[in-house]
């Protein structure tokens, strides 16, 4: 099975994500070297093009020493910052990319956090290191009082630092010797990003994106996170207010290169687009829900309580079919963990209403 890297590129606005991304793509010689490098691949949006900035997330694969290494281009612009938190699931490393002349931003800081707070380990990229009165050891440094600032651990600290000009096409460890390509960069991800961990059990897949096809409608894009998904699959979609849908997956792709391409099984880490979930929203999963019913608010919230109590965080709702004084409620557990973890917390559920006189 092929190893793969998840990473996700996070810097300001108009600091170079893109133009680096296209220079990974060049690297990998998915495209002919364009005459015009100041045509950007990926902003293909009108609306990017003419503003000059990204404005929705995107995915792309370069393989790289047999290595497939799964590119999110995400938007810098703080007017899109839902988008870039989303994504950020995705990814299992993240390249922080600042300019070597302006040094951190606002919206650096604010990604970086939430980069942080997932447990992302970062790659410092210090861009644009051809700019006159660029002054790349200094913004090395503000980034690292930056990452103190926002609780970043030891691991996280210890980061490792690429200079470079996307924009020239090359990366180095040291921004006085310039290289002729960006092999440094390229290797430093598969030292530093962790490849995405296996999880065995049922399926289950969080849609954090979405594409458009004029031929098939909408394509949910997101991680596979627990499992192996396959093409003709009946999978179940959790919605909002525990409302669980069936479904077949028609048509399993996963990112190669520019494109997409036909798969008939994605497995665990990897990141596909599924056509045939019909009606989704952002942040609907593939995973199974636990329903259990209590006919009495009091001993309800005596469950909420004493799951909490043990470990267990469960979420007591009233089905949107019942009157807001109807005592029928339903409490369930989403199954986001492993299948050890999800029957450790029924069983202590179980536990739990058989104290209360719920269950005999």
């Amino acid at each position: 099975m092929q190893e793969i890297r998840n990473i996700a590129l996070i810097a300001h606005v108009d600091h170079g994500k893109t133009t680096l991304v296209d220079r990974m793509i060049y690297q990998a010689n998915l495209v002919r070297q364009p005459e015009n490098l100041g045509q950007l691949i990926l902003d293909n949006n009108d609306i990017e093009r003419e503003r000059g900035i990204t404005i929705l997330a995107k995915n792309v694969s370069v393989t790289y020493k047999g290595v497939k290494i799964n590119i999110i281009d995400t938007p810098g612009h703080s007017d899109f910052g839902g988008e870039v938190e989303r994504v950020l699931n995705m990814a299992d490393g993240v390249l922080l990319l600042v300019d070597a002349f302006e040094g951190c931003m606002p919206q650096t800081r604010f990604v970086l956090h939430k980069a942080l707070q997932l447990g992302k380990k970062p790659i410092v990229v210090i861009n644009k290191v051809d700019k006159p009165n660029c002054r790349p050891d200094e913004v090395q440094e503000e980034v690292f009082d930056l990452m103190c600032a926002l609780d970043a651990d030891d691991d996280q600290l210890d980061f490792k630092t690429i200079f470079g000009s996307a924009k020239q096409g090359w990366m180095s460890e040291d921004w006085n010797n310039p290289t002729s390509d960006i092999t440094p960069l390229l290797d430093a991800i598969l030292e530093v990003v962790p490849a995405p961990k296996m999880v065995e059990g049922t399926v289950q897949m969080q849609v954090t994106s979405l594409e458009y096809s004029p031929y098939v409608g909408r394509i949910a894009v997101g991680k596979v996170t627990r499992g192996v998904l396959h093409t003709g699959e009946q999978v179940s979609r959790c919605k909002r207010y525990d409302i669980v849908e069936k479904h077949k997956v028609k048509q399993l792709m996963v990112f190669d290169g520019l494109g997409k391409s036909n798969v008939e099984e994605v497995r665990c880490g990897d990141i596909c687009a599924v056509v045939g979930i019909d009606g989704f929203e952002i942040g609907d999963t593939e995973s199974p829900i636990i329903p259990l019913y209590v006919r009495d608010a009091f001993k309800t919230f005596q469950v909420t309580k004493l799951a909490f109590d043990k470990g267990v965080f469960v979420n007591s709702v009233v089905p949107p079919a019942c009157a807001p004084q109807d005592t029928l409620i339903r409490v369930a557990l989403m199954a986001t963990h492993t299948k050890e973890q999800v029957d450790r917390c029924v069983a202590i559920l179980v536990d739990t209403f058989k104290e209360l006189g719920l269950l005999k």
